[in-house]
């Protein structure tokens, strides 16, 4: 009777009720698993954070990793050398920015105090025409609003100083991370692989490989990005007597790592300082050539860097980063494309494509193909790379691997 009640329920109900109802609650389910992920992941950033950090380092220095491994040198010693050498590079890049930053100081001081005889006389003898007593009560105004906000001043100092406290540890964090990822990532990805059921394992082992890939394309073609965004931006900068060049133009490499925004943002501060320190027209010319260089990125250097290797709408690009933005602050809005990247390689090779064979073939993602890229393990472009993972006992778990194990 419940069975024939059941069956004539679902009967009277229209099947476009019946089917949105299955996807709502489906909708639902996805909707609190993700929500429960964002909770953990809020809970434990000084962990996340640090952890995303050095996977996209990784992906960044493991191609150097190989290069050294096929002249000989085993992997942990190779992994070395490329991050000491990588935090050498870092640490004479901030000594130089920190030096230019310094001789350049009293100059760009002289010039704002100029620039600001010029602004005060153009409020007084220009249409404006303020008074004298005007602009002091106003600058008395700023100053007695500072004394007034002084315990907020000083918790805010107070902030700073653990946020900097909590940087040095993430950081610490990140080293450690990293050169595990560099030395043993294979075995690390290869363990957490043996986690999802066998019949499936080598199509998510492929697909993994995959996703970093598509991390390492993107990691490289930014880089890129960020370095011409740097230079020609520094040149027009020299050109129109800016100072502060160097220091500028690190800012601009840095803020290119944050796609769109980013290189708003930096390019901002460089109008400002023309601005500041040059006056109008400078600004405008400075401006000019941020959107020009903007403009040669968005049209011509990332679809040539980007569009093949990491395919990616604009569109989503955007969203993405205002998203991660709105979650987790400027961590989430650096970490938000990287992450679109690689789900958007991981599922399409999930979806897409056919699963592995075990007889070596090359596209298995079991000895020779093009699948062979991983946190620390073997590098796309490097067809001895497996026999390497093999050599080392690092072997892709996959099929007949699978088979032997039981």
């Amino acid at each position: 009777m419940g069975g024939s009640l059941d069956a004539d329920v679902a009967r009277s109900v229209p099947k476009g009720f019946r089917v949105t109802a299955a996807l709502a609650w489906r909708f639902l389910v996805i909707v609190a698993a993700l929500y429960v992920v964002g909770e953990v992941i809020g809970f434990l950033p000084v962990v996340v954070i640090p952890l995303s950090v050095a996977l996209l380092l990784a992906a960044l220095l493991i191609p150097a990793v190989h290069r050294l491994t096929r002249i000989g040198l085993p992997q942990p010693v190779a992994a070395v050398i490329v991050l000491i050498g990588g935090l050498g590079v870092v640490g004479g890049l901030l000594t130089f920015v920190i030096i230019q930053f310094t001789d350049g100081l009293p100059a760009l001081q002289q010039q704002v105090s100029q620039s600001l005889e010029q602004i005060e006389d153009w409020l007084i003898n220009g249409p404006l025409h303020l008074q004298q007593t005007q602009i002091q009560d106003a600058i008395n105004n700023g100053i007695q609003f500072i004394q007034e906000n002084q315990a907020a001043v000083t918790s805010s100092a107070l902030t700073t100083a653990g946020t900097i406290g909590t940087f040095l540890t993430g950081f610490l964090l990140t080293l450690f991370i990293l050169i595990f990822f560099l030395t043993s990532g294979n075995q690390i990805w290869t363990y957490l692989t043996r986690g999802v059921p066998r019949n499936v394992r080598a199509r998510v082992d492929l697909a993994g490989r995959r996703a970093f890939t598509s991390l390492i394309n993107y990691v490289r073609a930014t880089a890129a990005v960020a370095v011409v965004d740097a230079v020609l931006i520094g040149i027009g900068l020299w050109i129109m007597g800016v100072p502060l060049v160097v220091p500028l133009s690190t800012l601009i490499f840095l803020g290119a790592f944050v796609p769109i925004i980013g290189a708003v943002v930096t390019g901002a501060v460089a109008v400002l300082v023309a601005l500041v320190t040059n006056g109008f027209l400078a600004s405008v010319i400075v401006l000019a050539i941020v959107v020009g260089v903007m403009q040669v990125e968005g049209n011509v250097l990332q679809p040539l860097m980007l569009g093949r290797s990491v395919q990616l709408h604009p569109l989503a690009v955007v969203l993405a980063i205002t998203v991660g933005l709105t979650v987790a602050g400027i961590p989430g809005a650096l970490l938000a494309v990287p992450l679109l990247a690689v789900l958007n390689a991981g599922i399409q090779s999930l979806v897409h494509d056919e699963a592995p064979e075990s007889d070596g073939d090359p596209g298995s993602g079991t000895g020779n193909g093009d699948a062979e890229s991983d946190p620390g393990g073997t590098d796309q472009d490097d067809p001895n790379a497996a026999s390497r993972g093999a050599d080392s006992g690092t072997t892709v778990t996959t099929g007949e691997s699978d088979r032997s194990e039981e």
